[in-house]
C-alpha cells in the first residue's frame, strides 16, 4: 500500500522580535500625530487559525490612518507550507445608514467629492452616497453610537431606534474595515439641522432627498457608483421598507 506524504509539521510560533527604539518611526517606540505607539505590533499575536503563522509586521506609512506590511507562513489545502507578505490599510470601522420615510417614500442620501474615485475615472468625483463615518475612538467600538453621531452631522437627522441590516468587509484584500450597515425611518420632524458635515473636518456635504425609485433608477444608470449605497437600496427594496408586501413576507424594517 502507498503511504500518504507527511504533512510538513506546523513551525513554531516566533516571538516578535527586539525593536531599538527608533525616533524616526513614529507610531513605533515615539508618538505619532494622533499619539500613538506600538502600531507595527498589531497582528503579532493571532492564533485563530492554526494554518497562519505571523512572521513580522513593519510599520510602512502612518498618516492618519496605518499602512503595515505583514509577513506569515500559510499552509495551504495540500499542507504545504510558504511564506507570504500582504500589505494592509487599517483606517478602523465605519458604519452607515439609509434613513428612509416609508410613507412618502424618499429616502436621504448625500453628494460629497472623493478624490480616490476621482482619480480613477469617475466624472467629476462628485458621489452620491448613504450617510456614514468612521467610528471614533470614543464610541469604544460601539458602532450604533458612531451611526447616531454621523446621521446628525451629515444629514441633520436626530434618529431614533435603528435596525442593523449586516456588517461587511468592503475590500478584504487590503483594508482592514468593517462598515456595519443600518436603516432607520425618518420624518420631516426629525430634521433638526442642515446636515453637511464638520467644516473644521473638511466635510462639505449636499443632503439629497431622493423617490427611493428614483434612487434605483440611480444605481442602473450610474448615478450612483457607491458601494455600500447600492447594497443598503437594493436591501430597502428586497428585505427592507420598500420591499414587496404579501403573506410571506416580513412586517417593513423599523
Amino acid at each position: 500500500m502507498t503511504s500518504s506524504p507527511a504533512t510538513p509539521a506546523r513551525p513554531e510560533r516566533p516571538a516578535a522580535p527586539d525593536r531599538p527604539a527608533d525616533p524616526s518611526q513614529p507610531g513605533v517606540d515615539v508618538l505619532d500625530h494622533r499619539g500613538r505607539t506600538g502600531l507595527d505590533q498589531v497582528g503579532r499575536d493571532l492564533a485563530r487559525n492554526p494554518d497562519v503563522v505571523v512572521r513580522d509586521v513593519e510599520l510602512t506609512s502612518t498618516g492618519w490612518h496605518v499602512l503595515r506590511r505583514t509577513t506569515f507562513d500559510l499552509r495551504g489545502r495540500d499542507g504545504r507550507w510558504t511564506t507570504q507578505q500582504r500589505e494592509t490599510y487599517d483606517r478602523g470601522d465605519g458604519a452607515t445608514i439609509l434613513l428612509y420615510d416609508a410613507e412618502r417614500g424618499t429616502v436621504l442620501l448625500t453628494r460629497q467629492f472623493r478624490f480616490p474615485a476621482y482619480v480613477n475615472g469617475h466624472p467629476d468625483g462628485m458621489l452620491v452616497e448613504t450617510g456614514g463615518g468612521l467610528l471614533d475612538p470614543d464610541d469604544a467600538g460601539d458602532a450604533t453610537a458612531a451611526i447616531r453621531r454621523e446621521a446628525e452631522e451629515e444629514l441633520g437627522v436626530r434618529v431614533g431606534e435603528v435596525t442593523p441590516v449586516f456588517a461587511v468587509y468592503m475590500s478584504p484584500g487590503s483594508v482592514t474595515e468593517r462598515v456595519h450597515f443600518f436603516a432607520a425611518p425618518y420624518t420631516v420632524d426629525d430634521r433638526v439641522g442642515p446636515g453637511g458635515g464638520l467644516e473644521e473636518e473638511g466635510e462639505d456635504i449636499e443632503v439629497l432627498e431622493v423617490d427611493h425609485e428614483e434612487a434605483r433608477r440611480m444605481i442602473r444608470d450610474g448615478r450612483v457608483v457607491d458601494g455600500k449605497t447600492i447594497m443598503l437600496l437594493q436591501w430597502a427594496a428586497l428585505d427592507g421598507p420598500f420591499a414587496p408586501r404579501g403573506p410571506e413576507r416580513d412586517t417593513p424594517a423599523g
